[in-house]
């Protein structure tokens, strides 16, 4: 038996671009019947009224660090699936084993990331392993695996021989290899593509190829004859060609940039999930220390952000994947789930159509981690919807005017998501029983 309908919304098929008016018969978890026309509709069963609504997949954030804490803020704002790229499995595998409707996102996640020494983060943490021994990469890339990790996370000051054993120790457990280099003082997009790293994260690591020596710690002014301004797009066009070589796909996070470069003007729509977001404490003590040092956060990033824009609209041009992710909590005012819909307006800003920002967060996002029913509207495929009171192939905009969500066949108004969000008092709890087990294992299995 059928345990929802929707009735007569206008469905928007993200693969090609079309729309047309039907009814949607969910059984359990799965997009059982879709309905055109005048077939005949099941009796007796909850039914929603989508006339006059726009109906599309439900989102996929790309790229972000998922917390018990926001995690219903995710599916609030349409996003019903995300990619987290570095964390601890062990930490979320309460969230990545809740029931298929629950209000939260369906977690597609690697564990720690590794990253070479000092670390970025610090020391060795059950966040991230710093290392410069390959053996030592390669040993963690085994309890990965053997956790259930989706993908490995490198970060920017790993060494090129730790990466490469990274890289072939996933390869044996058939898991993809992501990167973060904006921080990196050697290793470039490229030599990440020719180890056989999958994706790089932030559209980085491009600056550090393109002009060989140069990085975020050097002395500037010696570069001063780069135009960041006006990125040089022929030498784009030359790296990207050479990056499709390896079909490396990217997820560039520009809206995480975007907050931060444009601070104190800053994309901040007054709705109920950014309220909700803006009582959460450690993340707003997080987003203000941030603020303090809002002149050096700024010069940092602005540099190579107009480059990482360019590349993302060069590189999908000549082919290659690009997806929408936000880095979620980063920065300052990277909201939980809100921010994907500021990336995507980012995405038409500079040149995607809205079909095409639209598909960077559905059907291409899933189809670039092979997830099966994710991110299209389709017999068969997993009933996670959002239901819009307006067009977004019109204007982007209109995927954050939110009427519904359907998480998992189940129908949720946004209000009735927010108040499964858990007190800080039960997140501390269960922060605190994971540092006792994650302690006891470090003491009798990790280094």
């Amino acid at each position: 038996m059928s345990t929802l309908l929707i009735k007569n919304g206008t469905i928007i098929d993200v693969e090609n671009g079309g729309s047309y008016v039907g009814s949607i018969e969910i059984e359990k978890n799965t997009v059982k019947r879709i309905v055109k026309g005048d077939d005949v509709l099941p009796e007796g069963v909850h039914t929603v009224d989508a006339e006059g609504k726009y109906i599309i997949p439900g989102l996929i954030d790309m790229h972000c660090h998922i917390n018990e804490r926001f995690a219903p803020h995710f599916v609030a704002s349409g996003v019903t699936t995300i990619r987290n790229t570095a964390g601890n499995v062990t930490l979320l595998s309460t969230l990545i084993e809740q029931p298929d409707d629950a209000p939260i996102p369906r977690i597609y996640a690697s564990d720690r990331m590794i990253d070479g020494t000092p670390g970025q983060w610090g020391p060795t943490s059950y966040g991230a392993l710093v290392t410069d021994n390959p053996e030592e990469a390669r040993k963690e890339v085994r309890r990965q695996a053997k956790v259930g990790a989706k993908f490995v996370k490198l970060y920017g000051w790993i060494k090129k021989d730790v990466m490469a054993a990274a890289v072939d120790e996933a390869k044996k457990y058939n898991l993809e290899v992501a990167i973060d280099l904006v921080n990196s003082k050697d290793v470039t997009a490229l030599d990440a593509a020719e180890c056989g790293v999958t994706w790089i994260e932030h559209a980085s690591g491009f600056a550090h190829e393109m002009y060989k020596g140069w990085n975020l710690f050097v002395d500037q002014e010696e570069w001063r004859h780069i135009d960041w301004e006006n990125p040089d797009q022929e030498k784009i066009k030359e790296l990207c060609e050479k990056m499709l070589t390896y079909n490396v796909k990217l997820c560039p996070t520009l809206a995480l940039y975007d907050q931060a470069i444009n601070y104190p003007e800053y994309w901040s729509p007054k709705n109920s999930i950014i309220e909700s977001a803006s009582k959460i404490n450690f993340i707003m003590q997080y987003w203000n220390q941030h603020v303090e040092h809002i002149d050096a956060i700024k010069k940092h990033n602005a540099k190579p952000y107009n480059l990482q824009k360019a590349t993302a609209k060069i590189y999908y041009d000549m082919g290659g994947t690009v997806v929408a992710g936000t880095d979620t909590p980063a920065l300052l005012y990277t909201y939980p789930g809100m921010l994907l819909h500021r990336e995507l307006e980012i995405f038409v800003e500079i040149g995607f159509t809205e079909l095409e920002a639209l598909q960077a967060a559905t059907v291409n996002a899933a189809k670039s981690i092979n997830l099966d029913g994710i991110g299209v509207i389709k017999e068969g495929s997993i009933a996670d919807l959002v239901i819009l009171n307006d067009n977004p192939l019109e204007d982007i905009k209109h995927t954050k005017d939110i009427h519904l969500i359907v998480k998992g066949g189940k129908a949720y108004t946004q209000e009735e998501i927010l108040r499964h969000v858990p007190s800080e008092d039960e997140v501390e709890k269960s922060m605190a029983t994971f540092m006792e087990e994650w302690e006891a294992l470090e003491a009798s299995t990790i280094k």
